[in-house]
């Protein structure tokens, strides 16, 4: 193998150039090129982090140089994409959701298992030192038998936003809204920490937006399997947008992360929260760009890694599928007014 590993970007929305930073940072990785439909997006993101430009991706597959793509399109793309790159013989990073359907999203998955390439769901915040820490407590034990779980998304986007691109407020490209964009992350989180849930009661509505076919806000009651409660919340029209919160509740502790970073931590052991994890700590706080980018990094770093080692990525495509999952069962019981259960 290459001591650098070639990545390419496929869309160059407002995630890409997180993606790019990330590339430019780490050791022995390099942008060798971008796409995009619309030619100046590609050519602006490349006026900070220079590579090569295309407007069709299938074209830019057909370089050998290239063994990473970084799938940031519209989420009603991302598995048309992945395939492609997969049958091409690159590795794929792909932005969450991995699509807007199980289907694509197991089409993408088993595309990557036939051509062996490597298969990185974009889930940044399992990166965060705060939701490392939690995650080996729970593991150890430390707050007993978990209980509750919550997972609330309390955002903000304007009209302008839903107005900026014609896809997004779609079905078909964006998937969905509230939910499936913005409060994927801690629905992740959530099952990450909590394990699998077993049955979801939802409601959603538009209630602040104009022009977009998905939801604003969703809320959802969730049985886990192992017996625990929960709830889920998913809000872009909170003005002026306030927080992401994870709420974790056990018999013998509490811990709760708000933006990024813990801001309750009570164990009946007695046991503080730690003061450092990894590259960053975990404090009371308000989360920064810097922790989304780091994050990203984190993940990227781990995908590099297990190129180079021949394993899976910590978040593979069995991972990325779980809160996809959870999202379009939220959907469906808001559609049909009746308890969705999830299989095993």
């Amino acid at each position: 193998m290459n001591e650098i590993l070639n990545f390419a970007i496929v869309g160059c929305g407002v995630i890409a150039p997180t993606h790019a930073r990330c590339i430019a940072e780490l050791t022995g990785t390099k942008l060798t090129a971008v796409c995009d439909v619309v030619e100046v997006r590609a050519r602006r993101l490349v006026e900070t982090y220079p590579a090569d430009v295309y407007t069709d991706y299938t074209e830019m597959l057909k370089r050998d140089d290239i063994e990473v793509v970084n799938v940031t399109t519209p989420s009603g793309m991302h598995a048309d994409v992945g395939i492609a790159a997969a049958q091409a013989g690159k590795h794929v990073i792909v932005e969450k959701p991995m699509d807007v359907s199980l289907a694509k999203a197991d089409a993408l998955i088993e595309a990557c298992r036939e051509a062996d390439v490597r298969l990185s769901v974009i889930s940044q915040h399992r990166f965060d030192p705060a939701v490392i820490e939690l995650k080996q407590a729970v593991l150890a034990n430390k707050l007993g038998q978990l209980n509750f779980g919550g997972a609330h998304t309390k955002w903000y986007r304007t009209q302008e936003y839903y107005d900026s691109d014609a896809w997004r407020g779609t079905w078909a490209l964006d998937g969905g809204g509230a939910l499936i964009n913005q409060s994927i992350h801690y629905v992740d989180l959530l099952q990450y920490i909590m394990g699998p849930v077993a049955e979801i009661y939802a409601y959603s509505a538009c209630r602040a937006h104009e022009r977009i076919e998905v939801e604003d806000i969703a809320v959802a009651a969730v049985r886990f399997r192992s017996g625990a409660l929960g709830l889920i919340e998913g809000n872009t029209a909170a003005y002026p947008g306030l927080c992401a919160r994870l709420d974790i509740y056990g018999t013998d502790g509490s811990v709760v992360i708000e933006n990024d970073l813990v801001k309750e931590w009570h164990l009946r052991s007695g046991e503080a929260c730690p003061a450092e994890a990894g590259a960053g700590q975990v404090i009371v706080g308000t989360s920064s760009a810097d922790i989304w980018h780091l994050s990203h990094r984190r993940q990227i770093q781990d995908m590099v890694e297990a190129i180079r080692e021949h394993r899976q990525p910590l978040v593979d495509g069995a991972e990325g599928r779980k809160p996809l999952e959870i999202i379009l069962a939220i959907y469906e019981s808001a559609r049909t007014g009746k308890a969705v259960s999830l299989g095993d």
